[in-house]
């Protein structure tokens, strides 16, 4: 007996190509024997974890035979009073990603649409496709959101739309002014999904915190995460903060124990780590401008970054010297899935990281 189970799986999952996540350390050590690697991939915390987080995580470890608290109680309580919401209002997810997933579940389908930018973040398209909608892809503007061309690519069926910001892989991002004006626009049919993975290192002043536009905007979901700047990322811990009704949604379909007792008790202690938060931003300034000023001595264009991350452009290709710099024991991020096959993106490091990959990216051009 034969079974084509490529046939049984709905359309929009048989079309996906899986996300392709940055290579890992021990992989490039197993495929070119070597000892002395440095990942700049994945935009995780270069200063490892919270040394509160640690403690916590490594005392949780004795109630790993005990599912964790579904409700997230002690997280949601803590995260409410840093944030000014309430319990009722929080998404809890296995990573920011699952949040994203949630939402696509919960909003989409078959017979409705979705709004994102070229160069948005990869999710996005792989959710929507998922649960079967149609990806309405809107031109992107300085390699950016163009909030008008969204705004006007809205449609009938479309209920969800995609806003990074900052965004990744750019790191460019939208301002106060620019999102106020675009959610005035946006019809209530529409869910704005606002994906601030990455507002820990957004230092400008027109910045926008999503979670001032919830009360006037019910059809709001901001989305955030413990992998980055708190340094979590190994443990897989983000959330979602909307108004209780879609929380209330987002939950039915939300998976029970979706985050693990480890990851619950880091994220409660984290949030208390303020000297390492702060440690966090400022390693990553002093780290972009290392970094950029590096890019700069070597001739190379780049695009402000709001984020722990920097894309430069090469002249041409850019895979051939994302393999030569791998050949060097330097991982980046190639981003040609992004539509953007001429750039690498290089995740910020501690000092020595940054000038080992300027130093291999020198001698790799120079050949």
């Amino acid at each position: 007996m034969s079974c084509d189970v490529f046939a049984l799986a709905n359309a929009g999952v048989r079309g996906l190509q899986p996300y392709q996540p940055g290579k890992p350390i021990e992989e490039l050590q197993r495929e070119l024997g070597l000892s002395d690697v440095v990942k700049l991939a994945s935009n995780e915390n270069p200063l490892g974890p919270s040394p509160l987080a640690l403690v916590a995580a490594e005392r949780a470890l004795k109630q790993l035979h005990l599912y964790p608290d579904a409700s997230g109680f002690e997280l949601k309580k803590k995260l409410a009073a840093k944030l000014g919401v309430t319990e009722l209002q929080f998404t809890l997810g296995n990573g920011s990603n699952d949040v994203l997933d949630l939402i696509a579940r919960a909003f989409l389908g078959p017979d409705c649409s979705a709004v994102f930018s070229q160069h948005a973040f990869i999710v996005y398209p792989i959710a929507v496709q998922a649960v079967g909608a149609r990806a309405i892809v809107t031109p992107a503007k300085n390699w950016g959101h163009d909030l008008d061309a969204m705004a006007a690519a809205i449609e009938v069926d479309t209920r969800v739309v995609f806003i990074a910001n900052p965004n990744n892989p750019t790191g460019n991002y939208l301002n106060q002014n620019e999102l106020t004006a675009f959610l005035a626009k946006v019809p209530d049919h529409v869910m704005v999904v606002l994906d601030e993975a990455y507002i820990e290192f957004a230092g400008a002043d027109d910045f926008p915190d999503g979670l001032d536009f919830l009360k006037t905007y019910p059809n709001m979901i901001v989305t955030r995460t413990f992998s980055k700047a708190y340094g979590l990322a190994g443990l897989r811990i983000g959330y979602g903060i909307s108004t209780p009704e879609t929380a209330d949604l987002l939950n039915r379909v939300r998976a029970p124990f979706n985050v693990s007792v480890p990851a619950l008790a880091a994220a409660v202690a984290v949030l208390d780590d303020v000297d390492y938060l702060q440690r966090s931003q400022q390693v990553n300034r002093d780290g972009m401008q290392q970094i950029c000023r590096g890019l700069e001595a070597l001739g190379l264009a780049y695009i402000p970054s709001l984020g722990n991350f920097v894309a430069f452009e090469l002249s041409s290709d850019a895979m051939p010297i994302y393999q030569a710099l791998l050949r060097e024991g330097v991982i980046v991020r190639p981003i040609g899935v992004y539509q953007m096959p001429r750039h690498l993106r290089v995740s910020i490091g501690l000092e020595h990281e940054n000038q080992r990959f300027l130093a291999a990216l020198k001698k790799v051009l120079s050949v």
